[in-house]
């Protein structure tokens, strides 16, 4: 019989609902196998799980949706994947909050030596979207610019370092000169204090009025209707989330034809869903932080049994880079 901690919710509801609970795992059935998880990522997501926004399939039951670990056993079917390997997963089912955990091997990626595990929980779902972000959404080549809201956070440094790395002018929005100084280090070549500045007037400036070719967001509300007027024209505006507030409507009228706008809405679910092959498509991602091109930043790391401080921090927005939980 295998025991494993799970930090769960029985109700929705703040992060005082987090629980430290024992569950009996059954042994690995086919296609599974048996994950000792040694680092969780912490993701806004999680924060929708917990409140009901998007409920998990039943409670009580554990949140989170990536972690990294060692594979200790596996199903006589599984050909993929064997004990001892070290693997990382992003995605449904949730419940990575976990020191033990039931895996379809088909879901996880066998991570490269030299990235920790740590290092693969930060990254993996944050890395992945980046990943979806510019190889299936907007490509993007050297002499383009785009803007990159949230830039100090984990998924906008990635964004704006394997951006840059490709020769991208990327300007980044912030809401300190603190974040602004990371971001700068994460490849934004100009930052705008949102706080200080309105970012619409502030990008017009920066580009002598021509705009931006892309603009990436998660935050919401009027943030992405507003961004339609950083964008030239055949510019593609994308949001990732809403941190903030709900997406505002966005009328169809007001892309075109004079502006000639894209607006997309992606998920890195189905992106993880759908890859033909998703362990070469994490390797691509994998390659990215081993040449050095994006770096993980890990700005917390908490026990897996603080879990609730963990949320508190991130919802208050004073994070700068992923929170990692450790069993």
């Amino acid at each position: 019989m295998t025991i494993a901690r799970q930090m769960r919710i029985h109700a929705h509801g703040g992060p005082e609902m987090f629980s430290s609970d024992k569950v009996e795992l059954a042994e690995p059935g086919p296609g599974e196998v048996l994950l000792r998880q040694h680092a969780a990522g912490v993701n806004f997501i999680d924060v929708y799980h917990r409140k009901g926004v998007f409920p998990i399939p039943s409670l009580p039951g554990a949140i989170g949706v990536e972690a990294a670990g060692e594979v200790v056993a596996c199903a006589s079917d599984v050909d993929t994947l064997k004990t001892g390997d070290r693997v990382a997963y992003a995605g449904p089912p949730v419940g990575s909050y976990a020191d033990l955990r039931i895996m379809k091997a088909r879901g996880l990626v066998r991570i490269p030596d030299t990235l920790s595990f740590e290092e693969a929980a930060s990254i993996m779902l944050k890395g992945m979207t980046v990943h979806m972000l510019l190889t299936r959404v907007r490509p993007l080549s050297a002499g383009q610019t785009i803007l990159v809201h949230s830039a100090a956070g984990g998924l906008g440094q990635l964004l704006s370092q394997w951006a840059s790395s490709l020769g991208v002018r990327v300007i980044g929005t912030v809401g300190s000169a603190e974040k602004a100084d990371i971001a700068r280090e994460a490849g934004c070549g100009e930052t705008i204090l949102y706080n200080d500045r309105d970012f619409v007037a502030a990008v017009k400036e920066m580009t002598g009025g021509s705009g931006v070719d892309a603009v990436f967001e998660g935050l919401g509300g009027d943030i992405l209707t507003r961004s339609l007027d950083c964008l030239k024209p055949f510019g593609h505006a994308i949001n990732l989330g809403q941190v903030g507030k709900p997406l505002d409507a966005v009328a169809l009228a007001d892309l075109g034809p004079q502006r000639s706008l894209t607006v997309s809405v992606p998920g890195v679910f189905a992106h993880l869903r759908t890859c033909p092959d998703l362990q070469t498509a994490a390797d691509e991602m994998f390659a990215q932080v081993t040449s050095g091109a994006m770096k993980p930043r890990i700005g917390e790391r908490f026990a897996l049994s603080n879990v609730a401080a963990a949320h508190a921090k991130l919802e208050a927005g004073r994070t700068a880079g992923a929170i990692v939980l450790l069993p």
